[in-house]
């Protein structure tokens, strides 16, 4: 493990880095497989049997049939610091994996009434299912503050092979089927509960192959090369704003003097590396595979390179590059409450 029973003891004292949630999906959509890269990140389990171990799941029915019937709680501790320049912090999450199948809802009720957050799972090829929307409905009336992880980008890539504006418009058609359930309810004091991805509230990638990202993680890297305010530029990274090529600028008209359709932001900086590095992969050669991995500053282990080309090796680049765990903590800590505020 990479912490010890005195830094969670000590922790359990200050109360403002205490982080209580429950993971909340259709029966599924990921949750369990999402929430092994959590285990991995405390060191409880190994990375690479992340995605597959389904560590929450400790019944041996539930093993047996592959969905969470009982509702699973474990405390982890993390070190987060929102930048390099700032000092780490450590947290406390108390993580409570809750059942998907409409049969063991009592579970979810469980969960949530001792739960200051949820972390709501939805598969971004089936969407938000009527499962979704009980628990979801079922969290705000317990008045638990949501963020969104869209699961299951892996078969948008491979199996669906969508281009990246069709991807952008299934994804934007996920949040807002969420977005409609959450402004069934005028909560004034917990704030804003919409889920939006320039907020930071949301976050995407794959939970088996244990990659994920929000906005704010590609704004910050994209701030530093461009020489501008990682706010602005997060705003501008989701939504209807396009990149002027000629004029290295981003604007809102989708279409040039020449009427020629300009690439949408989260299009070209998000979903196009990471559609090239998921085919170079499996299309390109293992030379090809390596030198884009340099450009991208991914560095894999020897044994790790030995993987079969292919979703093996996918797996661990895109995991290395932006592993699932690191969007989750960011998502938790700055945009759930802790207990005193709950």
């Amino acid at each position: 493990m990479n912490f010890t029973i005195e830094e969670l003891r000590e922790a359990m004292d200050r109360q403002d880095y205490i982080r209580n949630l429950s993971v909340i999906a259709h029966v599924d959509h990921g949750k369990t497989t999402l929430t092994d890269s959590l285990i991995a990140r405390a060191g409880i389990i190994k990375k690479s049997d992340a995605g597959e171990k389904t560590f929450m799941d400790t019944r041996q029915d539930e093993q047996d049939r592959g969905i969470t019937i009982k509702s699973t709680g474990v405390s982890l501790y993390y070190e987060y610091s929102p930048n390099e320049e700032t000092e780490k912090t450590g947290y406390l999450m108390n993580l409570i994996d809750s059942p998907g199948h409409v049969d063991f809802s009592a579970e979810v009720t469980a969960a949530l009434r001792i739960t200051d957050g949820a972390l709501v799972v939805v598969c971004c090829v089936e969407g938000c299912s009527v499962q979704t929307e009980t628990v979801l409905a079922q969290a705000l009336k317990e008045r638990i503050k949501p963020v969104l992880f869209c699961n299951k980008m892996d078969r948008y890539l491979r199996e669906l092979q969508y281009d990246p504006e069709t991807m952008y418009q299934k994804l934007t058609q996920v949040i807002d089927s969420v977005n409609v359930v959450i402004s069934q309810y005028d909560i004034p004091d917990m704030g804003e509960l919409l889920c939006e991805p320039a907020n930071g509230t949301v976050a995407f990638g794959s939970g088996f192959d244990q990659w994920g990202f929000t906005i704010t993680q590609f704004a910050e890297r994209y701030s530093k090369a461009m020489g501008m305010d990682m706010e602005k530029l997060r705003s501008m990274m989701w939504g209807d704003w396009f990149y002027n090529k000629k004029k290295k600028t981003f604007t809102t008209e989708q279409h040039n003097k020449k009427g020629k359709p300009r690439k949408r932001t989260f299009c070209k900086f998000i979903l196009d590396p990471i559609i090239k590095l998921t085919n170079t992969v499996f299309e390109g050669t293992l030379d090809q595979v390596k030198e884009l991995a340099a450009k991208l500053n991914i560095e894999l282990t020897k044994e790790q390179w030995k993987l079969e080309q292919g979703r093996k090796l996918a797996k661990a680049l895109m995991a290395k590059w932006m592993n699932a765990s690191d969007s989750i903590l960011e998502m938790v800590v700055t945009k759930l409450p802790s207990p005193r505020t709950a």
